[in-house]
């Protein structure tokens, strides 16, 4: 009775595993590991190299060719990083690009300089301001190098501010200038008291040109 069970066992085994032999052959699931992965030509007996995800070229590979993709569409940074640092790159690149320039002329520390003073006057300078009847007055003072800045900035500023149609002035103060800037026009004068200091500093077009004739040695401020 034992050697019987023993043999009907055995060929009940036999039958189970030629069963599971039969259906891994079956269309659909050839070549399916015994953890459910797909098998590919070569991969190992589990089937693990055959699964997307344990592979180095799997969804983290992919992912890392976008972005390596997106960063050369992108193209290299383009900013410099400091707008003085800036703005004397591109005057460098305008100079570079004209074959008149006189390199014996061109001065980039005096265009440097500047910047520092417009550094000075846009950050650090202290204003009280005074609206009048027909205009603005305007008191702007510094200490030290922004005192000195602002001497050298505003007064040239006003002369500039002639085309505008406006009537600008300057007086020396210690530590800086008085700036009155005035309109016959009502609703000029309305615009100047909203302008303020800085926005009155920043009419115009003419800075940009100016630092371009600062660097080639043609205009001092």
């Amino acid at each position: 009775m034992f050697a019987w069970s023993w043999k009907a066992g055995l060929a009940g085994a036999m039958v189970l595993a030629a069963s599971a032999y039969a259906f891994a052959e079956m269309p659909g699931h050839q070549g399916h590991g015994a953890a459910g992965h797909t098998m590919s030509p070569g991969s190992d007996a589990a089937g693990m190299d055959g699964c997307p995800m344990m592979k180095g070229g799997g969804m983290h590979g992919k992912h890392a060719m976008m972005h390596r993709q997106d960063a050369a569409s992108a193209g290299p940074p383009s900013l410099p990083g400091q707008d003085a640092f800036g703005a004397i790159q591109e005057v460098v690149r305008l100079l570079e690009a004209d074959p008149a320039t006189n390199w014996s002329k061109v001065d980039i520390g005096a265009l440097r300089e500047h910047l520092i003073d417009m550094n000075e006057v846009t950050l650090d300078a202290a204003t009280d301001e005074k609206p009048l009847d027909n205009g603005i007055e305007i008191l702007v003072t510094g200490e030290g190098r922004t005192s000195d800045a602002i001497k050298r900035m505003v007064p040239a500023h006003a002369h500039a501010l002639s085309a505008t149609g406006w009537n600008a002035k300057t007086e020396d103060l210690p530590n800086g200038v008085k700036h009155v800037v005035t309109s016959d026009d009502p609703s000029q004068v309305t615009k100047l008291k909203a302008l303020g200091f800085m926005g009155i500093m920043v009419q115009g077009s003419h800075h940009q040109m100016h630092h371009l004739m600062m660097a080639k040695g043609e205009f001092a401020h």
